[in-house]
Formats: C-alpha cells, structure tokens, sequence
C-alpha cells in the first residue's frame, strides 16, 4: 500500500492518480532522461513486462539493473486465480521504494487498470457484460461487474420498474453499460437497455408467427382487476377477465396465478399498439352448446344460488351455465317482494327447467314443476259462442266463454253505430252472444261476430216468417178446396133430387 505522503500529494479523494500523471512506455522516460537509475514519481504511470513470478509477487522490467515488483493479490480474479503470465505487458502505477525495492500497482481507484478497461472498452462498444446484484441502495443497486463497482437505477434494473430487492439480489444478469466517466469513478449499468432490445427482436420475430385463432403458450407476468398479462416472449397479451373462463370469475387469480405456464388461443392482434388479446375459454368447451339436450323443458336440476337480484334468483347448474328463477317462481304461488324473502347466497335447491334458449344463454327455472295448461277445445266456424264480456279495448272486445276460452270481437264486427262507446253499452261481466268467424288450432286464437249473432236472428225470423205464411197459405188453399167438393156434391144432389 502506499504511504499517506503519496496518497495525499498525488492521489485524489477517491484514490486515483492525478489526470497530469503522463502515460509513457518505461523506455521512452529512459530515452528522455538518459539516466536508468532515474526516479519515478509517486502515482506515476508506466507500462512495463511482466518479467517473473514468484511467491506472492510479479516482478516487472524497470529498465538497467533495476526491477519492480507488484502485489499478485492484483492480478487474481474472483475465483482467487492470477491472470497475468511471464512476458505480460501491464500498466502499472509507481507507489514508492521500500528497502530498495520499488513497488507498484496495476490498481486505479481501487480496480485494476485491466478490469476498468474491460468496462469501458463494454462502453465504447455496446456490449453486454455479466453483472451480480451486490445490493440495494439509494435510488438502485450495486452491481459488480468483474469485481468494478458500478451503479443501476431502479428505473434500469427491469422492463417495469422495480420489484422486491430480494428478486434482484445475489442474481447475475447481462448489463449494458450506459455511462463511464470521471476515469472510471461513476459507471452506470442499465439491464433494461438489453432487455428492450431483446424484447424488440423477439416481437419482429413474433410478427411473421402470430395470427388470429392461433394458439400460443406463455407465462403469466401479472395480474390486474381487468385481467391477467401473459409473457409470450417480447411481448405480453392480454386474457381480459371475460375470456378467463366461462364461469363468473370474480378476480384472475380464482383462475391463473403469477409464474403460471399456460396455452392461450390469439382472439386479436393490434401491432401498432402491440396488443394481443388471448382467450383461455375459446379453448374449452362451450357448455351452452350441449344446453338443450341436457336440460330439456320440465326436467328436475340442482344448483346453486350464485347471486339474487330484484327480479329473481340466479342458480349455477354446471360451470358456465347460470339458470334464473323468476321471483314469481320462488313463493310457491304465494306473493313475495324480494328473493331474499325465500332463498339466500349458498343454498342448495331443487329446480325445475321451464325453457332453455342456448343461442341467447338463458335457462328459465321454477322451484315448481311447470303445469300442464288445461286444454281448451276450440268451436268450429259457424258455431254460436257464448260468453261474458272480459275487457274492452280500442280495437275490439273480448269475450271469455265458460271453458276459459277467450275471442275477439273486432269493431267491425260489432254490429253498432260508428264511434258507439262500448264501455257504456258493454261492461266488463255482461253477457254476450257470437258467431265464430275464425279459428287458429295452433295459436288457440278465435276470432268472433256479434254482428253475425244479429244477422243469424234476423235471417232466422225472417224464415219462420216465410214458413208461416206458406202454413197459411196451405191452410187457405185446404179451405178452397173443400168448399169447392162440397158445392160438387150439393150440385150433384141437386140434380139427382130433381
């Protein structure tokens, strides 16, 4: 080491050698003096050959009979090993004359000369160099690069920012070296530099390879309240919370978790903003596609209760198919304001499928088995329909016999005064007569005539009308008749008495 004297006089605060110090080949200091036995001066630089070693000291060339001698401890590497051999040309810095002995240093600000070169020479050329993660300290890490002590932001250590210290400490990873000034004294390292370019690379790569409906495998990076980010090597794709599953997924991590490998199908590709949406149930089963047949009108189910709004009970029968009980299907025909009133969040039930409609994703339950509609027998066209009056509308009224059957009557075939006020002639329970016009066997609609009711009594007494006069008719011809064999007969008398 050496003495406080030359560290003072011709070292700076951080131990480095003045910038003055000039930088000559031993034999050109010879040449200029002319004297071998010439005096170095503290901190000054040289470059020399390794000429011997021995023990724990490399023996350099001064030039004459005079040789210098530097500490191997210099010249180990990490793992302990000297890297220096017989004949090896060395920088090396003059420290002082102990005993006759001139000693010297291949150690600039507390490095050897051939690390720091190997640093800056990475500088100057752009390449990567292997780093550990010393520690963490104010404002990003200590990285040591080859034993040189250089500094990496927290904004440089990741593509994201910083994670825990722990992630990043006692790991070796490839550093790109983005500033080296002062000599040496302030080298700072970025791992993000490297990671960007190779992130760069791999989404040009990508480009000719990704495509819509492909499948692709990546790791899960992170997870959001919207989704989950997949790493797929240079660029992340997006699974959104919709395409975790077809079940109802509250959070991602019910479905994924961080670190997670998984195979994801491509659903879209924007790479002008380098987004990739990625689906993981387009890859699954879609349980609606086999809805129908499972669950067919008037079957029995068990589910659960998923969730309860205003109108109904919504119940999970299998992952991805929810199943609602409206809530005039919870009260067993009694009347209740809330489904929280008959069922809560939890509950097991018993259902009974109404309906199921696949292509729009709705299945209808009931908590009671769905009753059979009581079967009307529809009239014929012609026949007499007879009914009390069921409401009144603009168009028409409607008439409910005594089998629960409903028709219509239009207006127009109400046989009253155009603009008459059905209301007033014709309120809700009063009795009334039709003829059957219409009948639709698949709708079980009727469709009615008051006024034909009214033309049929017309025609009808019109007829006994007619049938009466030809009873009479026949009656007066009978008459005729009669009275016309009675005079034959009296005249035939006559004649026989005269």
């Amino acid at each position: 080491m050496p003495d406080e004297s030359i560290t003072n006089e011709t070292l700076n605060s951080n131990g480095a050698p003045e910038e003055a110090a000039q930088e000559e080949t031993f034999a050109a200091l010879l040449e200029k003096s002319g004297n071998p036995a010439m005096r170095l001066g503290p901190g000054q630089k040289v470059r020399t050959k390794v000429i011997g070693i021995t023990g724990d000291a490399v023996y350099v060339d001064l030039g004459g009979k005079s040789d210098g001698v530097i500490d191997l401890a210099e010249f180990k590497d990490e793992q302990g090993i000297p890297r220096v051999n017989e004949g090896d040309e060395v920088e090396a810095y003059f420290l002082s004359v102990q005993d006759g002995i001139r000693h010297l240093t291949i150690l600039k600000n507390g490095y050897s000369s051939q690390k720091l070169n190997a640093v800056k020479d990475a500088f100057e050329s752009g390449l990567a160099v292997n780093g550990e993660v010393k520690a963490e300290v104010k404002g990003g890490f200590e990285v040591s690069i080859g034993g040189v002590r250089c500094f990496c932001p927290l904004s440089q250590i990741d593509l994201r920012g910083k994670q825990e210290g722990a992630a990043y400490l006692k790991q070796t990873f490839p550093f790109k070296v983005i500033e080296y000034k002062n000599d040496g004294r302030n080298i700072v390292v970025s791992r993000r530099a490297l990671l960007e370019q190779q992130r760069e690379e791999q989404r040009a790569a990508l480009r000719a390879t990704l495509s819509v409906g492909a499948e692709v495998k990546g790791r899960v990076r992170s997870l959001q309240k919207f989704g989950a980010f997949v790493d797929l090597g240079g660029i992340d794709g997006l699974i959104p919370m919709s395409e975790l599953s077809w079940a109802k997924v509250d959070k991602p991590g019910d479905v994924v978790s961080v670190g997670q490998e998984v195979t994801a199908k491509i659903i879209g590709l924007d790479w002008d903003t380098h987004r990739v949406s990625l689906s993981l149930k387009a890859l699954q089963p879609d349980p609606w596609s086999m809805a129908a047949a499972k669950y067919t009108e008037g079957s029995r189910i068990n589910g659960t209760i998923v969730r309860l709004a205003p109108f109904g009970a919504f119940v999970s029968v299998e992952t991805g198919i929810d199943g609602l009980i409206h809530i005039s299907n919870l009260g067993a025909g009694r009347r209740i304001n809330h489904p929280k009133e008959v069922v809560e969040v939890g509950q097991q039930v018993e259902a009974y499928v109404l309906a199921v409609d696949p292509q729009n994703r709705k299945l209808s339950l009931s908590m009671q088995p769905k009753r059979e509609p009581k079967k009307i027998e529809l009239p014929a066209v012609g026949d007499r329909f007879n009914g009390i009056v069921e409401k009144v509308m603009p168009f028409g009224i409607f008439v409910k016999n005594g089998n629960g059957l409903s028709g219509l009557i239009p207006n127009s075939e109400m046989g009253t005064a155009r603009g008459a006020d059905h209301n007033a002639m014709f309120p809700a329970g009063s009795e009334m007569q039709a003829i059957v016009l219409e009948v639709d066997q698949e709708k079980g609609k009727v469709l009615l005539s008051r006024k034909g009711i009214i033309d049929k009594a017309e025609q009808d007494e019109l007829k006994q009308y007619k049938e009466s006069l030809k009873e009479e008719e026949k009656s007066s011809n009978s008459l005729s008749t009669l009275g016309e064999l009675l005079k034959a007969k009296m005249e035939e008398k006559k004649i026989t008495f005269k």
